[in-house]
């Protein structure tokens, strides 16, 4: 099953999320891309972990997300990424930048290709105006693009609302 829950910030996209994982009867892992720039990003961080069972395991992957889904990815494990507009900001101000589509085919096609159970949780920041800046567009024209190429492949897909999901695809959470 490949789960896709998308939300704005403190939706409740992440606590949806973790209850999936908590559901699980095999290994977790969660996979996360967050960098802690400041102290407020890194407080943000050190709660995220704290609502973690000691026994899940967690691999960071600000960057590589698609080698760390692949080697985290067993028919028994269900791998929690948080979250994938994270990962895309920090493709996008690494220098030298890679190639972002080209990262995002291969994100898309990992999750694919991965075995056992994918849940992925992203930002969703589409419902605003345009911004004025040409990295802000830039962002949210790759953000959109991954979303819904991660969307038409997976099973289910999920709006989190005030810590309520919306389904948009698929079974019940």
């Amino acid at each position: 099953m490949k789960t896709l829950i998308l939300g704005g910030v403190r939706s409740g996209k992440s606590a949806l999320a973790e209850s999936l994982a908590a559901a699980h009867t095999g290994p977790v892992t969660v996979i996360a891309t967050a960098t802690a720039f400041d102290a407020e990003m890194q407080a943000r961080i050190d709660a995220h972990r704290a609502t973690r069972p000691a026994h899940w395991h967690t691999v960071e992957a600000p960057t590589a997300l698609p080698q760390a889904l692949a080697n985290a990815s067993h028919e028994d494990t269900l791998v929690l990424v948080d979250c994938l507009t994270l990962w895309l900001t920090n493709l996008l101000i690494a220098d030298p930048r890679p190639d972002i589509d080209a990262a995002c085919k291969a994100l898309c096609t990992t999750v694919h290709e991965a075995p056992g159970n994918t849940v992925l949780v992203s930002n969703e920041n589409s419902f605003g105006v345009t911004p004025d800046n040409r990295l802000s567009r830039e962002f949210l024209d790759a953000a959109g693009r991954l979303h819904q190429d991660i969307a038409s492949r997976a099973d289910r897909v999920a709006l989190a609302v005030a810590g309520l999901p919306l389904l948009l695809k698929g079974p019940p959470l």
